[in-house]
């Protein structure tokens, strides 16, 4: 798509593959972690930025903050998503190499990655992290139960 962009099946697939991602049909049986999102919320709120732009600044932020509870999953990622070789020694390594490659990936088609990328300063993070909506009473997220004061921490990683 970001080639041709005029490629109707491409984007066609681009499409149906975003339908499938967000009618909650995947999280079917399962319990989503949709944290990153919610944080983001508070920079598309204050900073009117695209979701999109904010989740590309939020979401590998976030998995550097959380990877560690489930590294399996997040090497899972890198390797179903990523192409990134399993290490048996290591998955660790594997799961931190699919986050890198994603970084890399959001840079390349010109997102920002950090908020300094998206010129967002960082003199609101704390007000941020009080606004954001912990929908499950204290908490976000379901991978690691975040607290503001972890919100507050993954601003802090994004600034970059």
């Amino acid at each position: 798509v970001l080639v041709e962009p005029d490629n109707y099946e491409a984007r066609a697939e681009i499409m149906w593959a975003g339908t499938l991602a967000h009618n909650g049909l995947l999280d079917t049986g399962r319990v989503g972690d949709w944290a990153s999102h919610q944080i983001e919320h508070e920079l598309s709120a204050i900073y009117d930025i695209a979701h999109g732009a904010g989740l590309a600044i939020v979401f590998p932020a976030w998995c550097k903050y959380v990877y560690k509870a489930n590294i399996s999953r997040f090497a899972q990622f890198a390797v179903r998503v990523w192409n990134v070789d399993y290490s048996f020694e290591n998955p660790e390594e594997t799961a931190l190499e699919g986050i890198n490659r994603m970084e890399k990936f959001f840079r390349e088609i010109g997102m920002p990655v950090t908020l300094k990328d998206a010129n967002i300063p960082d003199d609101r993070l704390e007000e941020m992290a009080n606004k954001c909506k912990l929908p499950n009473g204290d908490t976000v997220g379901s991978i690691v139960k975040l607290t503001r004061k972890d919100v507050l921490n993954i601003y802090k990683l994004a600034r970059g």
